[in-house]
């Protein structure tokens, strides 16, 4: 419902002018207005009609949907988020399917009291984009995006499993923050054409979701399933209910199978553009991008069609040549990929990317020792790539340089910024719309060559593409301020609906960054999907893989205590007093005499069982000497009154307390080289290098050592592969043009005593104390879910506080 009376603000900040809610560009300064269109989590909205202005600000134009009249005004955050909502936060990297906390109201005075919360990214539509092009005012009918199950009959059979599979790839994050029952409700399943989108996130009841419930509802969905996949559908569906399939691994294993096969009655055909500018107020540009600058590429199919943006930091005499340098050494490593024409492994693909990325890094990184750069003198780059690779594309990306995934429908930014500002959201501390009001909210938190790969993060995601769009990577001279969000629509929409180029398209975005930012060098590459079915090969009907095909379950979902296969049905007897009086005690004591004489002249004749039990002995003097330090108490500071950090100040939490690791998290070795033992101090795996991701597994029965399997760790040869983001110390941020880290390009020593040990690899298992790996892991740690690994966890961070 329209209100007259509420005007929307001009999101240009020369101009701030009233407009009325249905047009399209201010009147004033033709500039296209940016609608923000908000879901509200409260249930005392119901207290207000349509059509009312809430907090002078919200204009409530459907039960829960408000419209922000002042987008370019930060929203109101409260310092503390509540527990209920902080899993949203923490979930933000998924925000291409999870709306994300946008801010608070405070009802003015006169207004009914209300604590209301609005996401942003909803899956709302107003009115159809293309049909709007056509138009001189847009819709303003806004409302929810169909459910999955009533959009299910009519979609494709390629698109029907490109859902399950993104509600797969949902089950284990959501899982880890208790909010996977979101996947089992129907009413908040949506869809945005080939995007599966969440309304809002439902808390788990005490009972844990299970994929049997996951099999159930996707049941009477696998009946009006596309007769291509009917079987399928049905045999996957059978599987869950039975507890065939173990993990959320197994099922997105087993989609990836069948998303291949329906992929195939498809050709992609992909168009690439790319420009490049100073800018207005820079004498030189840092930036650099492939394929060249203005150079167009077109009808690429049967190769890995590739595109790069690099954003240059260090000044002129470095920020050009490290973005130069990361151009080309990534796109020698990666023209050497073979062409899809086998089923791809997608885990495969994406390490050869990580370690292309890491390569680069290296390469920049080993310049800068060799020109004695530090601290400041410094140069880097942030990066971002797309490959197209059969069905899917592939998103690479280190430091804030940007990638949207424009279709008919939407633009979506996939990429989250490395920087301080989305960290603290990512950590939960605090919305993004309040960290970026921070001056130092964009100091990036790594990027290319500012220190070595074992530090380096670089994320990796996968898109299925069923239908045509374009994928706009760009450096932040565009993407500053929420240009794209405002201009997608006039300038990059239109290639969609056939009405312009690339070229024409490309220009006008490097028109639209000089001249609405300007404040740095702008450089965009569009990467244009064409989908066309082939409709003379008729595509085979799919059926399951046999259950002997089944990938196998990680090792972080079996049981880590021991389970009997076969238990017997008898029951367990308790012995009445006359029995206990007459058990053989004399026996028993013979025994364990025979015993303690036979280990006497095992130590004294066996030199091997002799040096064992000393290492025994002596483990045990060191752990009750450090029982007898734990029992003196430590008088400790006073906690501050206000202890959630800002945005300022990355984490650092000390130490201070060793509790007991939980089992299946996932932690990072940051210290010196520790051995990996096969039993206890018996022999050595390898060595643990700092840098590598280690699972707790299993716990001795004394609680005394913990088994770690190896997720990722460093290769003498190519260094390391890290997966999870960083978590850089404040010191360690860097600004574009002012890089503020010094890399550490020294290669890790062994241990003393362990020098011809050789490295861990990912999946070796091994043992060690729980009170060293305490003192070796990084507290700050926590794992990004968007990329893959050797091994399947939680995704909560690790605390030791």
């Amino acid at each position: 419902m329209e209100n007259p009376a509420a005007k929307l603000t001009c999101p240009n900040p020369s101009c701030q002018a009233p407009n009325p809610q249905n047009n399209k560009f201010c009147d004033q300064c033709r500039t296209p207005l940016l609608k923000r269109y908000l879901w509200v989590l409260g249930s005392e909205i119901g207290a207000y009609k349509c059509g009312k202005l809430i907090a002078d600000r919200y204009l409530l134009v459907h039960q829960r949907i408000v419209l922000d009249t002042k987008p370019t005004t930060p929203p109101q955050t409260p310092q503390e988020i509540p527990p209920n909502l902080a899993f949203y936060l923490r979930l933000s990297p998924y925000k291409l399917h999870i709306p994300q906390i946008y801010g608070s109201i405070t009802t003015s005075p006169g207004e009914p009291a209300a604590d209301l919360w609005l996401l942003e990214a909803a899956p709302l539509v107003c009115g159809n984009p293309l049909a709007n092009l056509r138009q001189r005012n847009s819709d303003t009918q806004v409302q929810l995006l169909p459910k999955l199950i009533s959009a299910w009959q009519e979609a494709s059979a390629l698109r029907q499993l490109n859902w399950w599979w993104q509600i797969a790839c949902l089950w284990q994050p959501l899982s880890a923050e208790g909010v996977a029952s979101s996947l089992l409700n129907s009413e908040l399943l949506r869809v945005e054409d080939s995007i599966i989108r969440l309304l809002e996130l439902q808390p788990d009841n005490k009972v844990k979701p299970t994929l049997k419930q996951l099999g159930e509802l996707w049941s009477q969905l696998s009946v009006r399933a596309s007769p291509v996949i009917s079987s399928f559908c049905q045999q996957l569906c059978t599987q869950l209910k039975n507890g065939q399939i173990k993990n959320s691994e197994q099922l997105v294993a087993l989609l990836e199978q069948g998303l291949f096969e329906c992929g195939q009655s498809q050709s992609r055909a992909y168009e690439i553009f790319t420009l490049t500018d100073t800018g207005p107020s820079r004498n030189h540009n840092e930036d650099a991008c492939y394929p060249p600058h203005g150079q167009l590429c077109n009808e690429l199919i049967y190769d890995n069609p590739l595109a790069i943006v690099c954003d240059g930091i260090g000044g002129h005499e470095g920020g050009e040549v490290a973005s130069g340098l990361a151009i080309k050494a990534l796109q020698e490593k990666l023209e050497k990929l073979p062409a899809p024409r086998e089923q791809p492994n997608p885990i495969t693909l994406t390490l050869e990317l990580e370690r292309a990325v890491c390569s680069a890094n290296d390469i920049i990184s080993q310049q800068n020792d060799s020109e004695h750069r530090s601290e400041r003198q410094r140069m880097g780059t942030t990066l971002v790539m797309a490959l197209a690779n059969a069905h899917q594309m592939y998103i690479t990306h280190v430091g804030d340089s940007r990638v949207y995934w424009i279709t008919r429908s939407n633009c979506h930014q996939v990429t989250q910024d490395d920087d301080l500002a989305s960290r603290e959201v990512r950590l939960g501390y605090t919305l993004y719309r309040n960290a970026i009001q921070h001056p130092t909210s964009g100091s990036l938190v790594q990027a290319l060559g500012m220190a070595a790969s074992a530090t380096l993060h670089p994320t990796v995601q996968r898109f299925c593409l069923d239908e045509d769009s374009i994928f706009l990577l760009c450096s932040d001279g565009l993407s500053d301020n929420d240009l794209v969000e405002q201009y997608w629509q006039t300038t990059i929409l239109p290639i969609l609906a056939g009405q312009i180029d690339l070229k024409t398209a490309g220009s006008r975005l490097i028109e639209i960054a000089n001249s609405q930012n300007g404040h740095d060098n702008v450089t965009i590459a569009l990467v244009y999907c064409q989908v066309t079915p082939l409709k003379e090969i008729e595509q085979k009907t799919l059926s399951l893989p046999q259950r002997s095909l089944l990938p196998a379950p990680s090792t972080s979902s079996m049981p880590t205590t021991a389970v009997v296969t076969n238990p017997s049905g008898m029951k367990t007897r308790q012995l009445p007093a006359k029995d206990l009086a007459r058990f053989p005690w004399g026996l028993i004591l013979g025994i364990f005499l025979l015993l303690g004489l036979g280990g006497l002249v095992t130590y004294v004749l066996l030199p091997g069982v002799s040096r064992r039990v000393d290492l025994l002995v002596q483990e045990v003097s060191g752990l009750l000497s450090k029982s007898e330090s734990i029992k003196t108490p430590v008088p400790l500071e006073s906690p501050s009154p206000n202890p959630r950090p800002s945005v300022e100040v990355p984490l650092e939490s000390p130490s201070t307390a060793l509790a007991p690791i939980p089992l299946q998290v996932l932690v990072q070795v940051k210290d010196a080289n520790v051995p990996l033992w096969k039993r206890k101090n018996e022999s050595v795996v390898g060595i643990i290098p700092a840098g590598s991701i280690l699972q707790v597994t299993a716990r001795s029965q004394d609680n005394l050592w913990l088994r770690l399997k190896v997720c990722s760790g460093v290769t003498s040869s190519s260094g390391i592969t890290p997966k999870e983001p960083l978590n850089t110390p404040s010191e360690q941020t860097y600004k574009k043009a002012e890089p503020t880290s010094e890399a550490d390009s020294s290669q890790p020593v062994p241990a003393s005593g362990a020098e011809q040990k050789p490295l861990v690899k990912p999946g070796d298992v091994g043992w060690l104390q729980e009170t060293e790996v305490q003192e070796i892991i990084n507290p700050n740690f926590t794992r990004k879910p968007t990329q893959s690994d050797n091994c399947s966890t939680t995704t909560a961070p690790v605390s030791l506080d």
